[in-house]
């Protein structure tokens, strides 16, 4: 139904919508596309492409921020040059949407949500930070586990697959850097940097 989607987009810009609705429609379209892909690249052999993962990280989060509830801020910081990874947008924009919807959730949809991305020699490090109810030790242990979930609902599917597209798809690591029942948790991901930019 995307192709039947887009040609509404056309005939709402014809009936005088407003171009900034049309324009957030038409990421959101984008994003479904993105989805779509992303099950397909399950279980393949992704293309990785060398870019700048600041920039792509700085536009994630902003279409993400725009989606989620005003009450969480979030702050976004990127070193200004260029860092070269090699990565699959589809995919590890999905880590990026699975870090922040389960950081906001555990904020309760009131917070602060912090991402950070540094360069250290040979690698990135990006750290997801909320101020939320944070995790138990037991909890930690098995977070990344196939089927385990702390929701009600939902398969417990999210951060076993974000753990699979950042070890096996992108050759990183993913990790529970801190958290504190009560003060929040903090994901830290680390990707090679391309050396040959």
């Amino acid at each position: 139904p995307l192709s039947a989607l887009l040609a509404w987009v056309d005939v709402l810009r014809g009936e005088g919508v407003s171009e900034d609705v049309l324009g957030e429609l038409g990421k959101d379209l984008d994003r479904l596309r993105t989805v779509t892909d992303r099950f397909s690249k399950i279980g393949s052999d992704p293309e990785l492409g060398v870019d700048d993962l600041g920039a792509f990280v700085t536009e994630t989060m902003g279409y993400l921020e725009r989606r989620m509830p005003r009450a969480v801020t979030f702050q976004v910081a990127v070193p200004t040059g260029a860092v070269p990874v090699a990565y699959n947008p589809a995919l590890f924009g999905w880590v990026l949407e699975n870090l922040t919807k389960n950081a906001v959730d555990a904020m309760e949809g009131s917070g602060s949500l912090g991402v950070t991305l540094t360069v250290e020699p040979g690698k990135a490090q990006l750290d997801i930070q909320d101020n939320g109810k944070g995790m138990p030790r037991r909890v930690q242990r098995q977070i990344f586990d196939p089927g385990f979930s702390t929701k009600a609902r939902g398969w417990g599917l999210g951060l076993s697959l974000v753990k699979r597209i950042v070890k096996e798809y992108h050759g990183g690591q993913i990790v529970i850097l801190r958290s504190e029942e009560g003060v929040g948790t903090t994901f830290r991901v680390t990707l090679p940097v391309d050396s040959r930019s």
